[in-house]
């Protein structure tokens, strides 16, 4: 099946398997051997399948420059990937919402990233195509991490609506252990000041190397989306609090996941987490078990394979 991965990225070419950046958005067209392009290229060669991302932001210059038809000169089949949370369109403007829901109708297939999106765009669009696409690691440059002594913990976010990273800050500190938080694009001036050491920017190789280093993660992060700091915890077999909703959360951390805004129950489990060596030997055995058993990307070829009958 040829594939081309269609997005703002600007990338030309196929990802290859020991990028330093592999998110989960280099991740899927390196898996599927897909030839990435941004939206304002037209190829010369002819696709089985146009896989989109949509971009959260500069959506004007993706209308302007981007049609169906246009696609449909290089693609038989036009799928539409989810980007960030399933309600993120909402702040577009009325105009680009309008233009977003009926772009997304047109698709042959909409892919999303957890089963309540899925649901949530069958219910807007009434589309009878509407799977998932799981979040997916390249393990290649990542393999054969060295055993560290783990201490301290890995908060998911900043101090914003989008990451609640106050809420995981206030949990984090029940266990009385240094706190670190990644930078983000977001990030909140006076963040360190609460004691919190956020690190430098890394590339995505970088990133779980020193995720490695930590023996406990929480993530309240409200927002909904591809779920990789779960999956990123999951890999390396570390106990990742976090809410349900979010499939690489509740699929690979089943006991230390919680509803939504329970930050009771989070204090308890990361109470748990540091008192209870058996339970928290289960979390981390388990952690990477349903990563193998959900998330690995033979798992993610094997599910593709089957939704397009490819051998």
């Amino acid at each position: 099946m040829k594939i081309c991965y269609v997005t703002e990225m600007g990338f030309m070419g196929k990802i290859p398997r020991d990028y330093p950046m592999m998110r989960t958005e280099q991740a899927w067209p390196c898996a599927l051997e897909a030839d990435c392009f941004p939206y304002n290229h037209i190829p010369t060669d002819k696709y089985d399948l146009a896989l989109c991302v949509i971009p959260k932001k500069n959506v004007s210059d993706w209308m302007a420059n981007t049609t169906f038809d246009k696609m449909r000169t290089y693609a038989d089949k036009i799928a539409i990937m989810q980007e960030g949370p399933q309600w993120c369109f909402q702040d577009y403007s009325l105009v680009e919402q309008i233009w977003y829901y009926n772009t997304i109708r047109q698709a042959d297939i909409l892919f999303t990233h957890n089963e309540i999106d899925r649901t949530y765009y069958e219910g807007i669009t009434g589309h009878p195509d509407v799977r998932l696409l799981p979040t997916l690691m390249i393990e290649d440059s990542i393999k054969d991490l060295p055993e560290v002594d783990r201490k301290g913990v890995m908060i998911g976010g900043n101090f914003v609506s989008w990451y609640g990273g106050f809420d995981s800050f206030l949990v984090a500190s029940e266990l009385e252990e240094p706190i670190h938080s990644p930078q983000m694009g977001r990030r909140q001036e006076g963040e360190s000041q609460l004691g919190i050491t956020q690190l430098p920017y890394m590339n995505w190789v970088e990133w779980i190397k020193e995720l490695n280093k930590y023996k406990y993660a929480v993530h309240l992060m409200r927002t909904h989306a591809a779920g990789t700091f779960a999956l990123n915890c999951a890999y390396l077999g570390i106990p990742c609090i976090g809410y349900e909703g979010l499939d690489t959360q509740q699929l690979c951390h089943p006991n230390t996941t919680i509803k939504v805004g329970d930050l009771p129950e989070a204090r308890k489990i990361i109470r748990n987490l540091k008192e209870d060596k058996e339970f928290y030997q289960e979390c981390s055995i388990v952690a990477k078990q349903n990563y193998k058993n959900y998330y690995h990307e033979n798992q993610f070829n094997t599910t593709w394979k089957k939704q397009f009958k490819v051998s």
